[in-house]
């Protein structure tokens, strides 16, 4: 599951509502930081869910994004890679068995 339901991170909140994660939040908005950061750290924050663009931030704590897009962009694109190797790895592992 990728969450990319922005600054809501609605399937991280779930998990936290559930005591399984610790989500710190946004941090102040600082653009330049962000941007990097935020695609940097797209990826897996518990076992089959990812998270992807704002959902990534609130999930780390990094700093808002502001009004540049482009790094939700690349997030987006790098969390569909990352999911499609775990699909390609579940497939091998299943032909294994």
């Amino acid at each position: 599951m990728i969450d990319a339901t922005g600054h809501d991170a609605a399937a991280v909140r779930k998990l936290e509502e559930r005591g399984l994660l610790k989500v710190p939040g946004m941090s102040p908005m600082w653009v330049e930081r962000s941007e990097d950061s935020v695609v940097e750290r797209t990826g897996e924050v518990f076992p089959g869910l990812m998270v992807a663009g704002m959902s990534v931030a609130e999930a780390f704590g990094l700093p808002r994004m502001g009004p540049t897009f482009g790094a939700m962009l690349l997030s987006g694109r790098k969390a569909a890679e990352i999911a499609l190797d775990k699909l390609r790895e579940l497939e091998v592992e299943a032909r294994t068995v």
